[in-house]
C-alpha cells in the first residue's frame, strides 16, 4: 500500500526534475531583457510537483512503518499527510487551469517586446542575443508570418541560419511555438498530477481501512 506512494512519489519527482531542467524552457526561461527577466509563473507548478514528489516518498516510508508496526497512530498520521497533499494538488490544479493561457502569453510578451527592441534599435544587443535564443531553440522567426518576413529583410542574422525571404512563409511563427511548447508541458503536468490523485485516493482508503481492522483486532 504504502510502498506505491513512495513508489508515485519518486516517479513524480523524476518527472518534475526533468521538466524542471528541460533544456528548451530553462535556455527561455533564464533570459533576461534589460532588467526584466524572463516569466517564471510556469516553475511554480514545476515547484509543487517537486514538494509532492518528496514528501510522498517520505510520507509512504511512514505508511509502510506504520502497517508493519500495526500503529493506529502512525496510520492516522499517514491519512492526514495524504489528506493535506491531496488538498494541495486541487489547490495548484486549479491554479493551473487558471493560468495555463497566462503563462504562454507573458512569454510571447516578452518575446514581442525583444523583438521589437532588436527589430528597431541596432545598439539592442541584448534584445538581439534574446531573440536569436527563442529563434535557434524553437526553429521559429517572428510573432506570425508578417513579422518573420520583415526580420528576415530587415535583420535576417537574428533569424535561424538557412532562413530567407522566401522559406519564412514556410516557418513556424514563434508564438504557435511557444504555445506548443508550454501546452505539451502543462499537458505532462496535468496527466502526472491525475495519476497521482488517483494513488492517493486509494492509499487515504486503504489506511483507513487498514486503521479500523487494527482497532476493532485490538478490541478482542
Amino acid at each position: 500500500m504504502a510502498f506505491s506512494c513512495s513508489l508515485a512519489g519518486g516517479v513524480i519527482l523524476g518527472v518534475a526534475l526533468w521538466l524542471r531542467h528541460d533544456p528548451q524552457t530553462t535556455s527561455l526561461l533564464y533570459l533576461e531583457l534589460g532588467d526584466r527577466p524572463a516569466p517564471s509563473t510556469f516553475y511554480v507548478g514545476i515547484y509543487i510537483l517537486i514538494a509532492v514528489g518528496a514528501v510522498m516518498m517520505f510520507v509512504g516510508f511512514l505508511g509502510c512503518y506504520g502497517a508493519i508496526q500495526e500503529s493506529q497512530c502512525l496510520l492516522g498520521t499517514f491519512f492526514t499527510c495524504l489528506v493535506i497533499l491531496f488538498a494541495c494538488e486541487v489547490a495548484a490544479g486549479i491554479w493551473g487551469f487558471v493560468n495555463k493561457d497566462q503563462i504562454a502569453k507573458d512569454v510571447k510578451q516578452f518575446y514581442d517586446q525583444a523583438l521589437q527592441q532588436a527589430v528597431v534599435d541596432d545598439d539592442a544587443n541584448n534584445a538581439k542575443a534574446v531573440v536569436k535564443t527563442f529563434h535557434e531553440t524553437l526553429n521559429c522567426c517572428g510573432s506570425n508570418q508578417f513579422t518573420a518576413l520583415t526580420t528576415s529583410m530587415l535583420k535576417n542574422s537574428l533569424c535561424p541560419s538557412g532562413t530567407n525571404i522566401f522559406n519564412s512563409f514556410m516557418k513556424e511563427d514563434c508564438h504557435q511555438k511557444i504555445d506548443e511548447l508550454f501546452s505539451g508541458k502543462l499537458y505532462l503536468i496535468g496527466i502526472a498530477a491525475i495519476v497521482v490523485a488517483v494513488i492517493m485516493i486509494f492509499e487515504m482508503i486503504l489506511s483507513m481501512v487498514l486503521c479500523c481492522g487494527i482497532r476493532n483486532s485490538s478490541v478482542y
